[in-house]
């Protein structure tokens, strides 16, 4: 009996795949392994998140920024399917201007995918707030994936 292998990404192809998709699950070390979603933004050379100040994933980034973060898309039949994972470490971003081009990258991919207010709630605001008060004001948390150990791409035949 042959086992059939997924065929992997090249890397141009997942870099690709990751700056379309907005989306993703971020596994976190515990007292038990925690996964909770995350939009997310990509530059081309770092996964940027944000999220609430407030909340386990937050404890859990401060107590171990070791994680892994999974991305994928598949249609409903699962007849086609890509998924990334990375596993590397999150670490809050201090400096001001690597923080408002992430929030832009934010505002820019919420404006692109035409994303509900609804969203905002996600990220420490109202969905009655306008969008560019991700900007304006520092509600949410700019964390970015640095220190890729593994990454996994795979994708249907």
């Amino acid at each position: 009996m042959n086992i059939l292998k997924i065929p992997s990404m090249k890397k141009k192809e997942y870099d690709a795949f990751i700056a379309q998709e907005f989306v993703s699950r971020i596994a976190f070390k515990g007292d038990y392994p925690y996964i909770a979603p995350f939009l997310y933004v990509f530059d081309g050379q770092f996964i940027y998140f944000l999220s609430t100040k407030y909340g386990k994933k937050v404890e859990l980034l401060h107590t171990n920024p070791q994680v892994a973060v999974e991305i994928e898309n598949y249609s409903s039949n699962m007849s086609e399917y890509r998924f990334v994972t990375l596993q590397g470490r999150i670490n809050e971003v201090d400096e001001r201007s690597e923080k408002l081009k992430a929030r832009q990258m934010f505002v820019d991919m919420i404006k692109k995918n035409n994303l509900s207010p609804n969203v905002l709630a996600a990220l420490g605001h109202s969905p009655e707030d306008p969008l560019e008060s991700l900007l304006e004001e520092e509600r949410s948390t700019v964390w970015k994936l640095v220190d890729v150990k593994g990454i996994v791409a795979l994708k249907s035949s």
